[in-house]
Order: C-alpha cells, then sequence, then structure tokens
C-alpha cells in the first residue's frame, strides 16, 4: 500500500534524516545519468525529490504520483510537473520517455506485475529506468521511522529476477544508505563517515536501500523469407545448365 505523500513529504523536506537520505540517493543517480538534455525525465512515486537535477536540462520532467498516494504541487516555485495517475495506467504515450526513476512506487505497489508493464511500455528502445527499493538485509527496512520500512523489501537478487521477467537488462547495481536511521544529531553527524565506510569496505554491504538501473532493449525485426529466398534458387531454374559462349562463325571472324 502506498505511503501518503503528506508524510513523505515531511520526511525529505522537513526532517534532517529525510534530507540526508535524498542527498545520498540523488548524487548517486546524477553520477549515473550526468547528461540528459534533450531527454524526457519521469519520475514514478515520490521520485521527484531526485529528479530538480535534471530540470534544467532535460527536455521534459514529469513527476507521477499514484492516487492512493495522493499528489502535491512540484517544484516549488516553478511551473508544476506533478500528475496524479493511476498505478498501471500512466497519461504518457508509449515510448517517448528516456530516463525514468521509481522511488516508493515498486514496493508499495499492490500489483508490481502491472506496474512493470507499465514501465516497459513508456520507456523508448534504449531508454533507461533506475528502482530504488528498500533493502532485505539493511537496517533501513526493519525501521518505521522512514518511508523505506514499508512496503516488500528485495534483495538484489530478488529485484533483479522480477525486472528480468519483463526483459528489462540489468546495466549497474549497488546498495547505499549505510548511515542508521536515526535523527538523533549524534547519529547525523557522522551520516558522511558511514556513507564513504560502506562503499569501501565488505562488511557493511548491506546498505538501506538498492538502486539498480536497467534498460530497454528491442530486438531488430526482421523481414520473414528473405533468408530463404537467398539460400534456396527458383525452383524452376533446377536442372538448366550454365549459359555456354556462342560458337564464332566466319561473319564474326570477318567482323574482327
Amino acid at each position: 500500500m502506498h505511503l501518503d505523500v503528506l508524510d513523505l513529504r515531511n520526511f525529505y523536506y522537513r526532517s534532517a534524516l529525510g534530507r540526508g537520505a535524498q542527498k545520498v540517493i540523488r548524487d548517486q543517480l546524477v553520477a549515473w545519468w550526468p547528461n540528459v538534455k534533450g531527454h524526457t525525465v519521469a519520475g514514478f512515486g515520490f521520485a521527484v525529490p531526485l529528479l530538480r537535477p535534471f530540470l534544467p536540462q532535460a527536455r521534459r520532467v514529469i513527476g507521477l504520483m499514484p492516487g492512493p498516494q495522493g499528489v502535491m504541487p512540484w517544484p516549488a516555485g516553478h511551473p508544476n510537473v506533478s500528475v496524479l495517475c493511476h498505478d498501471t495506467l500512466w497519461p504518457i504515450e508509449t515510448g517517448v520517455v528516456d530516463r525514468l526513476v521509481l522511488m516508493h512506487g515498486l514496493e508499495t505497489s499492490e500489483n508490481p506485475t502491472a506496474l512493470l508493464d507499465e514501465c516497459w511500455r513508456v520507456l523508448g528502445p534504449g531508454g533507461r529506468a533506475v528502482f530504488v527499493v528498500p533493502n532485505r538485509a539493511g537496517i533501513w527496512s526493519r525501521s518505521d521511522n522512514t518511508p523505506f520500512g514499508y512496503g516488500r523489501p528485495y534483495s538484489m537478487s530478488q529485484l533483479e529476477a522480477q525486472l528480468r521477467k519483463h526483459r528489462f537488462v540489468t546495466e549497474r547495481s549497488l546498495s547505499t544508505l549505510y548511515q542508521p536511521p536515526s535523527s538523533k544529531r549524534v547519529w547525523r553527524k557522522f551520516a558522511g563517515s558511514f556513507e564513504k565506510i560502506g562503499h569501501h569496505i565488505p562488511i557493511f554491504s548491506t546498505g538501506g536501500v538498492l538502486i539498480i538501473e536497467v534498460s530497454k532493449q528491442v530486438a531488430t525485426p526482421t523481414r520473414p523469407g528473405i533468408s530463404d529466398a537467398v539460400r534456396r534458387p527458383l525452383k524452376v531454374l533446377e536442372g538448366m545448365t550454365a549459359p555456354k559462349p556462342k560458337p564464332e562463325t566466319a561473319r564474326t571472324r570477318e567482323s574482327s
């Protein structure tokens, strides 16, 4: 079940813990997608905290928010790009999205199969999608203090398998959010250190969230029958001998 948009807004924009989590995840997304010039970028769930860096350069940015969650105007101080939509029926034409981000969308969906089908539909050939979900092995999925403590947490193998069933190709993946899910000042003070340690020491490989980038690869269609026609000549030609040169006559000798 989707969380309420007001609770999500309060966490990501009005709490130190939420702002810290937003920065960690957003910085990773921007590192993967440093240039989205001319692209259509869409987010589903509550992905808008991650989309702000793309506003100046993307051709279009769309913030899709599911009906059970509710919607809020975004971005503040700019023309609204947020849209309230059905979980599995988005007001976007087929194949027009170049970059898609889901956060608090997949793990809270009541119909993840149909949701992933919708993701596939709106992505164009070669398009990329990033899914941000709670890590089953991390402590964030065990805490009710954050939105990542709700919904279905995943292991990386579970997430990859589910995306593969929907024809997505995994490009890269990682875990992040190694800082404790606590708003206490002492933990916030060392949040950056926890992130650095977690990315370099294998024992801290169980970050709070999993981030995976996938692509939509579409095979180039071929015209049926062409190769068979080339390999097999027409049967009406079978049995015919190869043409021979015309015999030389006296007239041809005189002309030469």
